[in-house]
């Protein structure tokens, strides 16, 4: 059967993910149009083909477990000079975001992974591109707002031509869950009843 790549990720809802998808392509991101605006949960990942099952009744049991949370996005940040994005930044929602990432990698389920750099939940809207629109990108959506509340994440496969297809959205559940973390603010109870 071969292998998918898949990813998991919060699509950054109408009217605020075209707008960013457009942003990212006319600074010059050749990837802007085969990669929906999200804030990524499981960065792109190679599976077994056969594991598809398995990974999806994962993620619907992680569902289960969650529920609806505010998420705001303000301003911009930058990983350069450690790897070349900038990107817009998730001001609240970030606990939650950080909870159900580590429930996608749960070493008990079929997405184990270690991830190259600690988790830190954004939205791309440069990547890879020339400094000069790097710049540009970070300052003209620095003071860039958008809010909604979460209330789901999907699994996405990419295609042999590099585009990013939703397979699956998983609505949270709104089930008891195990309390996060200590390390998570009081305010922000990840995705936790």
């Amino acid at each position: 059967m071969g292998t998918v790549t898949l990813g998991v990720s919060i699509a950054v809802p109408e009217p605020y993910g075209s707008l960013l998808q457009e942003r990212r392509a006319g600074f010059g991101d050749p990837a802007a149009h085969g990669i929906p605006t999200h804030v990524t949960l499981l960065p792109p990942t190679e599976v077994d083909a056969e594991a598809l099952p398995a990974i999806e009744a994962h993620l619907a049991a992680v569902a289960t477990t969650g529920r609806s949370f505010p998420m705001r996005l303000s301003g911009t940040g930058t990983f350069r000079p450690l790897s070349p994005v900038v990107f817009v930044q998730v001001v609240e929602g970030a606990a939650a975001c950080s909870w159900l990432q580590k429930r996608v990698r749960d070493a008990s389920g079929p997405l184990v992974r270690e991830l190259h750099f600690p988790y830190h939940p954004h939205v791309t809207v440069a990547h890879g591109i020339a400094e000069e629109a790097m710049d540009r990108a970070y300052e003209e959506l620095s003071e860039y707002e958008a809010a909604w509340t979460c209330a789901s994440f999907a699994l996405y496969e990419q295609g042999a031509d590099g585009v990013w297809r939703q397979l699956h959205e998983y609505a949270f559940g709104g089930g008891i869950a195990a309390v996060p973390s200590q390390g998570a603010p009081v305010d922000e109870p990840a995705a936790t009843p």
